[in-house]
């Protein structure tokens, strides 16, 4: 294909300033949305272990509930009998209590002791895994998410202009030049292709990315717009069907028969667990759990209406069951989100997460190369100030957000017994360590602050597995849940030496690469321009 060079020109700037201005929140988002593909796991494994007794039988859930609301009545209100507890819920039956704000909510669980007696037992599930999808939702902002979601729809946007700019500057050459990755002296030409690579494979995913997020930074704005083209009048949505009175002495049914109700008319749907809202004249039900069939709308479950005195489950909310308007509503989700194909799926966004995170690195990489003023004759010259900033920038910002994830998650296992807002502190754990990266970048250069970060890097990483590690030996109040840390844990064992490798790469490249480079140790001859 071939197009005139004053296009191609005008398009490359475009694609060049957009990812320049974008390039970095993005890395944060995409990095932090990678570790999000296991954010059940990541929160199971950072919650600390409960002292309540072992769960009782399904079969004795009502006889728990009836102590439970005798004790508690405002559990009444709204609780929740598990079929399948796990450490970050680790009871029977559970219950909210909710605060002045949306996220302010306190969870209690209860069993039975040895003795037969109600214990109950305030739930610190520690909040790690939903900062960091707060993180990646809020682009790295240390913002609330009201007023960085305009941001984050803002880079979005860019983020776009960006993707199809760059493929308009890699069609002529498309063929050629997709799956080549030449690597030797010319620095430049390696990052170019590992660029084009990247973004070319991974287009697809790419593109799904960027329009759901501008949909979900926007949706509000979206829906009043709709509301004033589309309903001017006001959605109609006609008389709305009542439920049939209950008959006198009507009780809700055990859960074990729940279960086995809801078994018979959703065959593959596995059922976490049935929550109970006290309406005006009956007790209102929901069934909770997944069905790996079908992308749901939200990360790791679906959950629906029961009718708790016949089992009857209303599917329209179900994936698999939606009619054609809800489910492409559920698609823009199940595709953000990796909510559909199990594992498998959640391993492929994890990989293309991180390839995403890479795109933005070797975009201000070539942004870098492109500008490097060479050595001449009379000796070596220093780069511009512009481009030295940008190499801070992207070192101190890319290695402090995997710095500062890293260190936040170690330090699950030591907070919760030793301090009481454990939010604050992740988050403060967080940016103190991004903060300190950027400026260490800044006071170190880039290419010393490179290796020097990541070597901080790997040592934080393998923090991670080592704190279980003293939790199963019970050194310093850490603690363990065997078996449920295996791919927290694991992932952190392979990314330790995988951040020693590049270090490795970037000191040789410092020590032997091009001594006009922003990533060379060589101190310079001539003052910066």
């Amino acid at each position: 294909m071939k197009l005139r060079n004053d296009i191609i020109k005008v398009y490359k700037d475009v694609h060049i300033w957009v990812g320049i201005v974008a390039g970095l929140m993005l890395f944060v988002a995409f990095y932090g949305g990678a570790i999000t593909m296991f954010e059940k796991p990541l929160e199971r494994w950072a919650t600390p272990p409960s002292k309540l007794a072992e769960p009782v039988a399904l079969e004795r859930a009502p006889e728990l509930v009836k102590a439970v609301l005798a004790a508690h009545p405002q559990a009444a209100k709204n609780y929740i009998v598990l079929v399948e507890t796990a450490p970050d819920l680790p009871a029977r039956v559970v219950w909210r209590v909710r605060g002045a704000s949306r996220r302010d909510v306190t969870e209690f669980g209860a069993s039975f002791g040895p003795d037969g007696r109600l214990q109950v037992e305030k739930i610190r599930k520690t909040p790690v895994a939903q900062w960091v999808d707060d993180l990646h939702q809020n682009v790295g902002l240390p913002f609330p998410h009201e007023i960085s979601r305009f941001f984050m729809g803002a880079v979005a946007l860019l983020y776009a202009v960006a993707l199809v700019s760059g493929l308009i500057i890699l069609l002529p050459t498309l063929v050629k030049d997709v799956f080549a990755l030449r690597i030797g002296k010319n620095i430049k030409r390696m990052w170019l292709d590992t660029h084009n690579a990247l973004g070319l494979v991974s287009l697809p995913f790419h593109l799904i990315m960027a329009l759901t997020s501008v949909i979900f930074a926007f949706h509000d704005e979206i829906y009043d717009v709709q509301d004033k083209v589309v309903y001017p009048r006001g959605i109609q949505w006609g008389e709305e069907e009542r439920a049939p009175p209950l008959p006198p002495g009507a009780q809700p049914l055990p859960a074990t028969e729940l279960l086995r109700r809801v078994n018979q008319q959703l065959p593959g749907f596995r059922v976490y667990g049935f929550s109970f809202e006290q309406g005006e004249d009956r007790l209102e039900g929901h069934v909770t759990g997944l069905d790996t069939r079908h992308g749901t709308r939200a990360r790791t479950y679906s959950s629906t209406h029961l009718d708790v005195y016949t089992g009857e489950v209303d599917t329209h909310d179900l994936p698999g069951h939606m009619d054609g308007w809800n489910g492409s509503v559920n698609a823009f989700f199940m595709l953000h989100f990796g909510s559909f194909g199990g594992n498998t799926v959640r391993w492929m966004y994890l990989l293309l997460g991180l390839a995403g995170a890479m795109l933005f690195y070797t975009g201000n990489l070539l942004w870098i190369e492109s500008r490097r003023k060479k050595d001449r004759d009379n000796g070596p010259v220093v780069q511009t100030r512009s481009a030295r900033a940008l190499g801070h920038l992207t070192v101190g910002v890319s290695l402090g957000c995997v710095a500062g994830i890293s260190a936040t998650i170690a330090a699950t296992k030591w907070l919760p017994a030793r301090v009481d807002d454990l939010a604050a502190w992740h988050q403060g754990i967080y940016y103190g360590v991004f903060v300190a990266a950027v400026a260490w970048a800044f006071a170190r250069g880039a290419a010393r602050g490179a290796v020097e970060l990541l070597w901080w890097c790997a040592a934080l990483t393998l923090l991670i597995p080592l704190s279980s590690l003293a939790g199963a030996w019970g050194l310093g109040g850490a603690w363990n849940h065997p078996g449920y840390g295996v791919v927290v844990d694991l992932s952190a064992l392979v990314a330790a030496p995988v951040f020693l490798l590049i270090a490795g790469y970037t000191r040789r490249r410092m020590t032997t690469g091009h001594t006009d480079s922003v990533w060379s140790a060589a101190a310079p001859a001539r003052g910066a321009v």
